[in-house]
């Protein structure tokens, strides 16, 4: 398999479990955190363009409850990747880059199948 890169924020628990998974089987990975690494407008539409913006968003964390009940009603396309861009921890994590897919989200299960193919 090309290059695996996994996409999130380092002190993220579904990060941690995602990261250990990948570790315990021996798997090469690159980790991009968007609070060191950053993440720039292209990155985020080529993820937007694959995965949806909508299945992006998280709504069930901290950073979405934060942000007034104005922006909630009122979210679109464009807003949410601007709000993205300036906050990551807004994104669903973690997003996984492997061959030419990305996956969002970690179920041990699809990742199995994931790995699994490339080992074929």
């Amino acid at each position: 398999m090309d290059t695996v890169t996994l996409y999130g924020i380092a002190n993220c628990d579904t990060i941690r479990k995602t990261r250990r998974w990948l570790e315990e089987r021996r798997l090469d990975y690159q980790f991009h955190d968007y609070r060191k690494q950053g993440l720039d407008a292209s990155l985020l539409e080529t993820l937007a363009a694959e995965l949806g913006w909508e299945a992006m968003l998280n709504r069930r964390g901290r950073s979405w409850r934060q942000l007034p009940a104005t922006v909630h009603e009122s979210v679109d396309r464009q807003a949410a990747l601007e709000l993205m861009l300036d906050n990551p921890a807004l994104i669903k994590r973690p997003i996984l880059a492997a061959g030419d897919r990305l996956y969002l989200g970690f179920d041990s299960a699809q990742y199995q199948q994931i790995f699994a193919e490339t080992d074929e």
